[in-house]
């Protein structure tokens, strides 16, 4: 038996130690292959910036290199920022080995906002001098939206184009949550607080009815100003286009004067090669975007500049406490505010702001730090996609907000939501609940069983509480 014992220990050390050696082994080759990706990129001379999408786009590119690492090739992928974009673009204008930028635009995984301030980049880089071709074999308004900017836009010709104006639906569960047996609390401020009625209703309300149209319309038409100044077509032709479904494929695009020409992709290269002096036989010289985000920008100023701007990304949603990386904790932003107003060497802060809110609470608490760094130095709120209702109460102090045409920002209410299961628990499940309280309203939150007219009351009022404090504060 003790010999027993003493192989039975002796197979669980080997294994143990086997497995913590193919661990090693395995870290030693993904360590490996990201340092293989980070080796020095070299811009040629007539050089393109070939920007294609391919992962969705968020405000900020993360630095982790296992964060987006293929396991199955073994290689590390690059997830994208909107800041890396906008910084590689600006580089490439003042970089004198880019020629142009080739926009292979299949798909633009962003948001609407994301999409301006790329395609207001591109311009800029256009305006230096510098090309823009743009190619793919299916457009859609997003992907068509950010290539009207180019010099030249390129389709398949069998590819297809959608043009058929901007539509928006909302999904209503009221009726399935009654044969559920389940009843929606449903306690808001605001008639435009809309983000509950999905639960109570069983279509648009007015009020949600308008701020949608009024929302897809106001983008609509930015789209069509814009895109009308680019390819020179007015704006109602651009909306006859769409009324009439004159836009099906790519040879109706062409004779509508939405694209310049119908080629195939290796066309497309030939006509890449000429734009920068490529011989035919030559492949052209040319860096990806992932690439050359790894390029350092030339420096117009020797040794490092002591005054610095901290810009703190508020990404997600807005939760109390202090973790939550992927989300806006409001003790761990506070803290962050916090560290930059003290930080003599910070003369400014940037809150960059994406969120659609979330607690009141933890929005109070970054207002406040906010507040207080105004008072020291200059604070400005930049908002991405949207700055919605908590996105917009940790804005409201800042010296300066700035939003771009299609960022979703403001605030209509404030609302709070507790289920009723008690008549699906009982009747359809068969399961009863029973309870026994110290003090009258001991359950004011349970979904055991329907509120009072007294607890909705109090409900109520805590949500009015809250919505003329921010008011307060935007005031």
């Amino acid at each position: 038996m003790k010999g027993f014992f003493k192989y039975l220990l002796a197979t669980i050390v080997g294994l143990l130690v086997t497995m913590i050696l193919l661990f090693l082994i395995f870290m030693g080759i993904i360590g490996t292959a990201i340092s293989k990706s980070e080796k020095a990129v070299e811009v040629k001379e007539n050089s393109l910036l070939v920007m294609k999408f391919n992962n969705t786009i968020e405000d900020r590119g993360s630095k982790n290199p296992f964060q987006g690492f293929d396991y199955l090739s073994m290689k590390p992928t690059t997830s994208l920022g909107l800041n890396d974009i906008l910084k590689a673009v600006k580089n490439a204008t003042e970089d004198p080995n880019i020629l142009g930028i080739y926009l292979e635009n299949e798909n633009i995984p962003a948001g609407l906002a994301t999409i301006e301030e790329i395609r207001n980049a591109l311009i800029k880089f256009k305006e230096s001098g510098k090309f823009i071709v743009s190619y793919s074999n299916n457009y859609g308004h997003k992907n068509y939206y950010l290539s009207s900017v180019s010099n030249s836009i390129y389709i398949n010709p069998q590819g297809s184009m959608q043009w058929t104006g901007l539509s928006s639906s909302v999904m209503f569960f009221k009726n399935a949550l009654e044969k559920l047996g389940v009843e929606m609390q449903i306690i808001r401020h605001g008639k435009f607080k809309s983000a509950v009625e999905p639960f109570m209703l069983d279509k648009m309300s007015p009020e949600n009815r308008e701020q949608i149209a009024t929302y897809v319309g106001s983008i609509w038409n930015h789209w069509l100003k814009e895109i009308s100044v680019a390819r020179n077509i007015s704006v109602d032709e651009l909306n006859l286009m769409a009324n009439n479904l004159k836009i099906r494929n790519a040879q109706s695009a062409y004779e509508n004067g939405m694209v310049d020409s119908l080629v195939y992709k290796d066309q497309v290269i030939d006509r890449l090669k000429e734009l920068t002096n490529t011989k035919p036989e030559k492949d052209i010289n040319s860096v990806s975007i992932d690439q050359y985000i790894k390029v350092p920008a030339p420096r117009k100023h020797k040794g490092l500049a002591k005054d610095k701007i901290a810009v703190v990304y508020a990404l997600g949603s807005i939760i109390d406490g202090d973790s939550g990386e992927s989300d806006i904790a409001g003790d761990r932003y506070g803290r962050i505010i916090r560290e930059a107003r003290r930080d003599s060497s910070i003369k400014a802060i940037v809150l960059r702001v994406n969120s659609g809110g979330g607690s009141a609470l933890a929005s109070e608490i970054i207002l406040r730090e906010m507040t207080l760094a105004k008072a020291v130095k200059p604070v400005i709120v930049s908002m991405g996609d949207v700055a919605a209702s908590g996105g917009y109460y940790i804005a409201a102090s800042a010296d300066a907000i700035v939003a771009n045409p299609t960022t979703i920002t403001g605030s209509i209410g404030v609302l709070g939501m507790i289920p009723n299961v008690k008549e699906g628990m009982n009747k359809k499940l068969g399961i009863n609940i029973d309870v026994v309280n110290t003090n009258k309203y001991a359950d004011i939150l349970s979904v055991y069983r329907p509120m009072t007219a007294e607890e909705k009351a109090y409900m109520l009022q805590g949500i009015e509480d809250i919505y003329s404090v921010f008011i307060g504060h935007v005031a």
